[in-house]
C-alpha cells in the first residue's frame, strides 16, 4: 500500500470514528427500545471498521 492509499484510509478511518461518536450519543440520547440497541450496533461495527482502517494505515 503506498503512502497516498494510507493517508486515505486514516482520514476514513477518522471519519468512521467521529459517524460512531455521533451516532452512539444520539442513540443513548434520543432514543429507547430497539432502536438503541441497532443504533449503538452500528455505532459498534463502523468504530471496529475505523479501527481496522487504522490499523492498516500504521503498517
Amino acid at each position: 500500500m503506498d503512502p497516498m492509499q494510507k493517508m486515505w484510509a486514516s482520514f476514513v478511518a477518522i471519519g468512521l470514528m467521529a459517524l460512531s461518536a455521533f451516532i452512539i450519543t444520539f442513540a443513548r440520547s434520543k432514543t429507547r427500545g430497539i432502536i438503541r440497541v441497532v443504533l449503538s450496533l452500528i455505532a459498534f461495527v463502523t468504530l471496529f471498521v475505523a479501527m481496522l482502517l487504522g490499523i492498516i494505515s500504521i503498517l
